[in-house]
């Protein structure tokens, strides 16, 4: 079963043609993670056209004006998800160089994404404008995936509360071997206690690290809350 939205190749291929032509013109930032960041924010925002196989490939090039004026707000969508990127304070900041990790082959304890939710302990609004954490046995920040993947990852208000990380796999000297990983989500915010929740993932190493996301293996953790300090008793719920 081969399903394909059409609107993700022309997205893309906008984008690069954009990016490409003004690299050198323009003082804003056009590394493949910014690019990556103005798909998706384009993607969310216009009507997929999903075909099957080469089927639909011929039939989307049947109304050359429809297309036409999808790629015209296509082109607005970037220029305006460009702009929006561009002031993102994570995407604003002195760039690190780019850290390619060392691949890992053979077997791999694959930890599953980790997802959950942050809100306000009293008023039960998601939590925005804090970093959260996932933190190893040892205290240190988890390598994640690759460096798509934030940890800490910044919540804002357009995103609910919600968090998830993607830790990279870790090498295994077997196939079948158990191990038990210990983490933990870290929190803090000004006027706010500590949330500090533990997360314990007893895997399976498998024969091959695992490089495919899927929603389908998040562990998703129960919604979390952090607490104010000095709350009277008629502000409590």
């Amino acid at each position: 079963m081969e399903v394909h939205n059409l609107m993700e190749d022309l997205v893309k291929s906008i984008i690069q043609e954009m990016f490409d032509a003004e690299k050198d013109k323009t003082s804003w930032c056009t590394c493949e993670h910014c690019r990556n960041d103005v798909a998706c924010y384009v993607l969310n925002r216009v009507k997929p056209e999903y075909v099957v196989s080469s089927r639909g490939l011929a039939y989307s090039e049947i109304d050359y004006i429809d297309k036409l004026q999808r790629m015209a707000d296509v082109v607005s969508l970037i220029k305006e998800g460009w702009a929006k990127i561009n002031a993102s304070p994570r995407n604003h900041k002195v760039q690190k160089p780019s850290t390619v990790l060392p691949p890992i082959e053979g077997p791999a304890f694959n930890i599953p994404p980790i997802m959950g939710r942050v809100f306000h302990g009293v008023t039960f609004e998601p939590m925005s404008d804090i970093d959260v954490f996932l933190m190893d046995e040892h205290n240190e920040p988890v390598t994640m995936m690759d460096e798509n993947w934030q940890n800490p990852i910044r919540l804002y208000k357009n995103t609910g509360g919600t968090f998830i990380f993607w830790p990279r796999p870790v090498k295994a000297d077997k196939v079948g071997k158990l191990q038990l990983f210990s983490f933990s989500i870290l929190a803090k915010a000004e006027g706010f206690e500590e949330l500090s929740h533990f997360v314990g993932l007893k895997i399976a190493s498998e024969a091959n690290p695992n490089l495919q996301f899927s929603m389908q293996n998040v562990h998703k953790l129960p919604d979390l809350y952090m607490l104010p300090y000095n709350q009277d008793e008629d502000d409590t719920i």
